[in-house]
């Protein structure tokens, strides 16, 4: 058990020293000091969504509407968050999610071993995404005690796409999240009024040049022919995943298999048939599909459907009570996006842990007064839709 809430003790014990926290603790003031601070190609990469936002921006607002009754005289002086996943016990009920620019959000460029470092400093576990400026191997490297999984963004070529699980699991990844909902992308306007797409200018392509497999299919050195190898990424970047595709991926590897963005209750009882270890309950914050329903609305009926299968869950999470939510809902952890990137690009590692222990802080006090010390109690307690 950690006792993730002592955290604002410390800032409040700093601030005695005149010294206040360089980054922001509340989701809001955490978004406008990163607007100020990115680059403008970067933020609306990161901050942009699908068509006018709507659903993106109802992903944040559906919390609202979500509550919990509290419990009074209950022992609470100790809470424990921590959650099972593969066997394996972590004291944070959350996890960084894939975000295919991570490794853009420093200045120097290494994003994604920065977000390993802040993972292993909290360990808040990371999912680290196949789109990187620094190879899989190498952010694993950086993750120390605490565990990673990979997520994949399975290409056309089923020898790459096998290649680039192996490696994961080579690196010792324990499980492959396999993104389903973006085989093309999503129509995002602020992207397309500036001419923008990172890949396209040579971004995040490394785990793709550093491939064998890869580089045998462009049949030259990478770094000898950028704009080749950029067109060949698009030629194979984005198979659309089938139910068959499940047995292939489970002949291929034996990390437990996640599938990313199932949000309707009889696809999700159809993963859980198929044999998938988790669902991961997620519209891609919005990024890939306006005019959607919010994530944590639809959260319910995919466990329902899951049967007990574990669903994974993330979409619009800004704060510690936003995750309790999600927890009470029944998600066997809550995925943690833009925020984590806001603290990276503001102060590093240093930012990025700031963001996951204000977050986890807000979430053990909330469970502190309100009479709920357990995952088991946050669950039996419910939420109530208002």
């Amino acid at each position: 058990m950690s006792a993730f809430g002592t955290y604002q003790n410390e800032i409040y014990a700093a601030g005695l020293r005149g010294i206040v926290p360089k980054v922001p603790v509340d989701a809001k003031t955490l978004e406008a000091r990163a607007t100020a601070a990115m680059a403008p190609s970067l933020l609306h990469y990161v901050q942009g969504g699908c068509g006018d936002e709507w659903t993106q921006d109802q992903n944040v607002e559906a919390f609202h509407h979500w509550g919990m009754v509290p419990r009074m005289m209950v022992e609470t002086g100790t809470r424990d968050l921590s959650v099972d996943l593969f066997g394996t016990r972590y004291d944070s009920p959350i996890f960084l999610a894939p975000i295919g620019v991570t490794g853009m959000a420093t200045p120097d460029g290494h994003g994604d071993i920065a977000a390993a470092q802040a993972s292993a400093q909290t360990g808040v576990p990371m999912v680290v995404s196949t789109l990187g400026n620094d190879t899989l191997e190498e952010v694993a490297t950086h993750l120390g005690k605490t565990p990673g999984f990979f997520q994949l963004y399975c290409p056309r070529d089923r020898e790459l796409a096998e290649s680039l699980v192996r490696r994961a699991e080579a690196a010792g990844y324990r499980g492959l999240v396999v993104t389903l909902d973006t085989w093309v992308t999503g129509f995002r306007p602020r992207d397309l009024n500036t001419g923008n797409f990172p890949q396209l200018r040579g971004h995040v392509l490394v785990n793709y040049t550093s491939d064998p497999v890869f580089r045998a299919r462009l049949g030259k050195d990478p770094a000898s022919a950028p704009q080749e190898a950029i067109m060949l990424w698009g030629a194979l970047f984005g198979r659309p995943m089938l139910w068959d595709d499940i047995a292939w991926l489970r002949s291929v590897t034996t990390m437990p298999i996640i599938l990313k963005g199932i949000c309707h209750p009889d696809d999700a009882a159809r993963a859980a048939d198929l044999g998938a270890d988790a669902i991961y309950c997620s519209n891609h914050g919005g990024r890939q599909a306006n005019g959607g329903i919010a994530a944590i609305d639809m959260l319910p009926d995919v466990i329902r459907g899951a049967g007990s299968t574990p669903v994974w869950f993330d979409s619009g999470v800004r704060s510690g009570t936003d995750v309790v939510k999600a927890l009470a809902m029944g998600a066997a952890a809550v995925g943690i996006g833009r925020p984590f990137v806001y603290g990276l690009a503001l102060d590093g590692a240093a930012g990025a842990i700031h963001v996951l222990r204000s977050i986890l802080a807000e979430a053990d006090l909330f469970m502190a007064v309100n009479g709920m010390p357990t995952i088991a109690d946050l669950r039996r307690e419910g939420v109530r839709r208002l």
